[in-house]
């Protein structure tokens, strides 16, 4: 029997609130990051940024939505940098499609 192979690979930027310099240790965002791709069950290929944005590769499961997958990233490491006590937010979601 014929089986499908899909392989989705998205590279995806988001920057802080007003690009505010709030990610004053980014290694350990982005470690934080990769838990979070772990516990939800994709792959983060590369990751890197400065204090004020993120870019992330990835790959993602075709039964999952990407807008969910973006959801989960946003929404859990927002909350652990507010836990830190840092006045935290990321900006609006843009969609832009190639």
């Amino acid at each position: 029997m014929a089986r499908s192979y899909i392989l989705n690979y998205v590279h995806c930027v988001f920057s802080t609130k007003q690009r505010a310099q709030l990610i004053r240790d980014p290694e350990f965002l982005w470690a934080y990051i990769r838990g979070i791709a772990r516990n939800c069950k994709f792959d983060i290929l590369a990751i890197g940024g400065t204090a004020n944005h993120v870019h992330i590769l990835l790959t993602w499961p075709a039964s999952r939505n990407l807008a969910d997958v973006m959801r989960d990233i946003k929404a859990n490491s927002s909350r652990h940098m507010r836990e830190l006590g840092v006045r935290f937010a990321w900006q609006d979601a843009i969609l832009v499609s190639v």
